[in-house]
Formats: C-alpha cells, sequence, structure tokens
C-alpha cells in the first residue's frame, strides 16, 4: 500500500481537544451464560479454554485473605464470594487448581463440594433461585504453583527466590483463589495478605493500610473498580516501594526488586507523563491508582497488564511501560468477551507504543507498519489472523500483537487522523469498566467514519497471509 506519512499525533491530540469524562457508573459484566436447567455449566463457553469460567451466577465481589511463606511456599487462603444466580442452581462450579479445600459454605451454610480437574463443584444446602445474590466462602491451602499454557509459558503463582510472581493470563487465577476464571466474568476485590516482616505484598487498586505484628506484616488492598479475575495479583517479595501522588490525583504504587532498582528508576521516573499522554489520546485514566510491580523473575519471560500496577518479570524499557500502560484503558478497562479477540488487547497496546515512539522522537506508525510489511510472505507474521488466532497456543503471538497493530494503521489512514483518534477515545469511553468485540469495534469505526470498512478489516484482520499492497 501507498506509504504516505501520517500526521504527527501532537496533531492529533490538538484536533481532538479536551478528553471527556467517562461514565461516573459502571457497566460490569452481565455474568456467564449458564445452561438449562438448574447445574451452572463447567465453562464459559470460550472455544480456545473450554473449561474458563462458570456458568449460571456472576461474581460481583472477591475478598481474599492470604497468608503466605516464601520459605515454605505454602498458601493459607479464605476467600468469600459475592455472587448473583443468573439461573436457578443446584450446583456451580468454582476454578480452582491444586490446593487443599477445606471448607465451603454457601450463605453460612456448609456446601458439599467436590473437585473434578480444575473445577470446585459445590452443591448448596438448598437451591438457589435465578436473580438471588449469595456468598461463598471457600477456604484452603497447600503450595501453589504456575499452569503451562497451550503456548508453553507458565502463568499463575510462580514462586520466586524470595517471594511469588503472580501473573495470571490467561488461566493462572484458578492456581491461588477460587475464581469465575474467564474475561467475561468481572468483580471488584478486596485483598488481605501476609507476609513474613521485610517481605511486601503487592496486589490492585489502593493500598488501604498495613500492619506488622509478631514477626509477620499484613497488607489490605481495594480494587474498586471492575476487574477481569486474570488481572488480580498477589507477587510477594523483597521490594523497594515508592509512593506518590500525581498532579491528577492517582495514587502511585512502585515496588521493585533491588536487583533491577538502578536500571528500573529511569523508565518508571516516566510513568506519570506516560499516562497523561495516554489519558489525553484515549480518555481519562480508568482507575484511582497507578504503579508499577518490577521482581526479579528471569525465568518467566515477560510482563503482564495486571490492572492499576503492571508486572513486569525484570526493568522494563519505555516501549514496554507504554504498552502496558495502554492495557489500563484497552484489555483492562475494556475487556474480552472471547480469547479469540485479543488482538483488541495487544494490538492496541503495541499501536500505542508506535504512536508514543511517532510523538516523541522516534520513527512514525508508518514507518514501523513498513518495516513490519517488507517482511516475506512466509515470515511468521503472516502464519495466521490476528482476528482469529485459531486457538490458545496463538493469542500470544507476532501476528496478534504486531498484525493487530497494522490493522489500526490501516484504519487510520483509510479514515483519517482526526477520526481514527475519535473511533479510539469512543470505544474506550462507550465500553468502559465492560467487554467489546471484534464486531462490536468494526461496527464502531463504520459509524465514526461513515466508510464501508469491512474490506479492510477483512483483508487485514481476518485473511491468513501477507496481503497485497492496495
Amino acid at each position: 500500500m501507498a506509504a504516505t506519512v501520517p500526521v504527527a499525533v501532537a496533531a492529533l491530540l490538538a484536533a481532538a481537544g479536551p478528553a471527556a469524562a467517562g461514565p461516573a457508573g459502571t457497566t460490569g459484566s452481565a455474568g456467564s451464560s449458564g445452561t438449562t436447567g438448574s447445574t451452572g455449566s463447567a465453562g464459559a463457553g470460550d472455544p480456545y479454554f473450554p473449561l474458563a469460567g462458570n456458568g449460571g451466577y456472576h461474581v460481583s465481589h472477591y475478598d481474599l485473605t492470604l497468608a503466605y511463606d516464601p520459605k515454605t511456599r505454602h498458601l493459607d487462603g479464605t476467600a468469600v464470594l459475592t455472587a448473583r444466580a443468573t439461573q436457578r442452581l443446584t450446583r456451580f462450579d468454582l476454578d480452582l487448581k491444586g490446593l487443599k479445600v477445606t471448607g465451603v459454605t454457601v450463605d453460612h451454610h456448609r456446601a458439599a463440594h467436590r473437585r473434578d480437574g480444575q473445577e470446585l463443584v459445590v452443591t448448596p444446602r438448598t437451591a438457589l433461585r435465578e436473580g438471588r445474590e449469595f456468598r461463598v466462602t471457600v477456604t484452603y491451602s497447600g503450595v501453589p504453583g504456575p499452569v503451562t499454557d497451550p503456548d508453553g509459558s507458565p502463568d499463575g503463582w510462580i514462586p520466586t527466590d524470595d517471594g511469588a510472581f503472580v501473573a495470571g493470563e490467561p488461566q493462572g487465577a484458578m492456581t491461588w483463589f477460587p475464581a469465575n476464571n474467564h474475561p467475561e466474568d468481572k468483580s471488584s476485590y478486596d485483598f488481605t495478605i501476609t507476609v513474613p516482616q521485610g517481605h511486601t505484598a503487592v496486589a490492585n487498586g489502593v493500598l488501604r493500610g498495613q500492619r506488622t505484628a509478631h514477626g509477620r506484616t499484613t497488607f489490605r488492598w481495594c480494587q474498586s473498580e471492575p476487574m477481569a479475575a486474570y488481572l488480580a495479583t498477589a507477587t510477594v517479595g523483597k521490594f523497594k516501594v515508592e509512593q506518590y501522588t500525581t498532579r491528577d490525583g492517582l495514587k502511585v504504587y512502585n515496588a521493585v526488586d533491588p536487583r533491577e532498582a538502578a536500571k528500573a528508576a529511569p523508565v518508571l521516573k516516566k510513568l506519570p507523563s506516560v499516562l497523561e499522554w495516554e489519558s489525553r489520546l484515549f480518555g481519562p485514566y480508568p482507575y484511582r491508582a497507578a504503579g508499577s510491580v518490577v521482581d526479579h523473575a528471569p525465568k518467566v519471560g515477560y510482563a503482564l497488564e495486571t490492572q492499576t500496577r503492571p508486572l513486569y518479570d525484570s526493568a522494563p524499557d519505555l516501549a514496554t511501560l507504554v504498552h502496558e500502560s495502554a492495557h489500563q484503558w484497552f484489555g483492562d478497562s475494556v475487556s474480552l468477551t472471547r480469547w479469540k479477540d485479543i488482538w483488541l488487547n495487544e494490538g492496541f497496546a503495541t499501536y500505542a507504543e508506535w504512536l508514543y515512539a511517532e510523538q516523541h522522537g522516534g520513527p512514525s506508525a508508518q514507518k514501523a507498519f513498513d518495516q513490519l510489511y517488507a517482511r516475506p510472505a512466509g515470515d511468521g507474521l503472516w502464519a495466521y489472523p490476528p482476528g482469529d488466532p485459531g486457538s490458545g497456543a496463538k493469542i500470544f503471538g507476532t501476528p496478534v500483537y504486531a498484525r493487530g497493530a497494522m490493522v489500526l494503521h490501516e484504519l487510520r489512514r483509510a479514515v483519517g487522523d482526526r477520526t481514527f483518534l475519535r473511533i479510539l477515545r469512543t470505544w474506550a469511553t462507550e465500553h468502559r469498566y465492560g467487554h467489546g468485540t471484534t464486531a462490536q469495534f468494526t461496527a464502531l469505526a463504520e459509524r465514526e467514519s461513515g466508510k464501508d470498512l469491512k474490506s479492510l478489516f477483512h483483508t487485514w484482520l481476518l485473511t491468513k497471509g501477507k496481503p497485497k499492497k492496495a
């Protein structure tokens, strides 16, 4: 296609005007779909991860009380889930892998339970009518460990030499608490985490307090805005902690392994300006808290956009910080309904890197696009379409990230800079704290531009192989 260099992002920002405020309320999740009858389904219906999530109810809140000993790697947990039945339930499932369950109650009454692979099957004393709010309490303990994803990478509770790196995408939440473990179901969270004195436990949201007694320190965290289970963390380590409030009122909490501190410092210093820049581009930052967890976890091999506080396995570079910060809008606030749509997370965050570089003295987004397009037809970039990777083993592959960003660049070229930015901002605003699908995004792009974009999206998003130049 024609190699026209787009207008600088500075012009985009000027054209956009001030950021529109997002809605005050939350949309949350409509709840996982259930099956007919009175038994909640064992999965949310995602073809890539059939047993992820559960049907028949929606969890509105998790209250997690944890105690972890890094020396023995032993975890004790109590999870209290406040949920609403979306159908009549005589039985329902929770996702929980490993760990020994020592008790289950539903509304303070003992409930029968059994294990079936990654499913904790719960039978309450009496059936739950559709629409009823109920409370499930699960006590459990053991030595948590990660799951191995279809692409061979670990996720979940990953032990480190001084604690644990807790990163849940896409399956890992179930390795450390019982959950409705699919992005379709979003909830608020409270965390109370006790660790040996000298260690720090970092979770999502705002730190409500910490207290040390008898050689142990307890941290209390609150994540009030809706969050998918895979974005929760309870990372433990010996961290250097930095806390401050930005001029926009964001409470920032950075926890950094001392071994990574020197390299991380200049990058983390830019976090407030990165969030300000992204807020001008995408609309108001979705949360009251921000920050980073920089661990020393050389065997992990990735970073994750844990909500409000991205998690890095080592000191990040600036591009990675921009990427994970952009996910707070695209992936965290606006979440998936099915994992096949992950380009809405990764393609958008990758394109944010391109835009940031273009605005801050780096190469233009067009140059980034052209360098990728120069790759031969046999390159892995063209191996499968970003809008339908085909399996859970491919959702973190190059086509999802790089070609996903190329889709957005083609859209920008087709509709013009002003309209393109309006599309991104409208997407983040209309779906704030909720969910979005590829079909909804393409419909939005056509609505805002007034153009028929079906051929563009079919070619760049849904077709295997290297597209021909226009």
